[in-house]
């Protein structure tokens, strides 16, 4: 019987990464929330109303923003020159945005002239169509404040 559950989750998760990065954003939103918060140790209480989270106000685990990486998989890879659904994330901290040769970006990803350090990735992964509008990003975002900063400490821990 607790194989049968083990592979049932396995299964679950599965598809909860594979469905994070195409389709319905209603869909998705509660399957990416799910499989985030339990890949992620409990988030930090919640900033008072109207307050700005900043990356900067979270003490970090990388381990934890490995397993965050995971909704990320179907679409990213950290492999240098090799794109997938999405582009390369190799060395994304501190790259200039639509800059991976042979990803066909959006214009709205080529002309933003965003660079993608620490605050901006935590700013653009709560919600990737709302900080860049006519993104190809079908992704919905991480809501939860405690696991894209673990998301995006990993992203920088992988820094070559």
């Amino acid at each position: 019987m607790k194989r049968n559950f083990l592979m049932g989750a396995a299964a679950l998760a599965s598809l909860a990464t594979l469905s994070a990065c195409g389709g319905n954003k209603a869909e998705q939103a509660p399957a990416a929330t799910e499989t985030a918060a339990a890949a992620a140790p409990a988030a930090a209480p919640e900033p008072a109303a109207g307050a700005k989270v900043e990356f900067a106000s979270f003490t970090t685990d990388v381990a934890a923003g490995e397993k965050v990486f995971a909704l990320c998989r179907s679409c990213h890879v950290l492999d240098e020159g090799v794109n997938r659904v999405g582009p390369s994330l190799y060395n994304v901290v501190g790259r200039a945005s639509g800059s991976v040769a042979g990803f066909s970006y959006s214009d709205a990803n080529k002309s933003s002239g965003v660079t993608w350090s620490e605050d901006v990735l935590f700013e653009y992964l709560k919600d990737p169509k709302g900080f860049m509008p006519g993104t190809k990003m079908t992704f919905p975002g991480i809501k939860d404040d405690q696991d894209r900063a673990n998301l995006v400490a990993y992203l920088a821990s992988t820094k070559k």
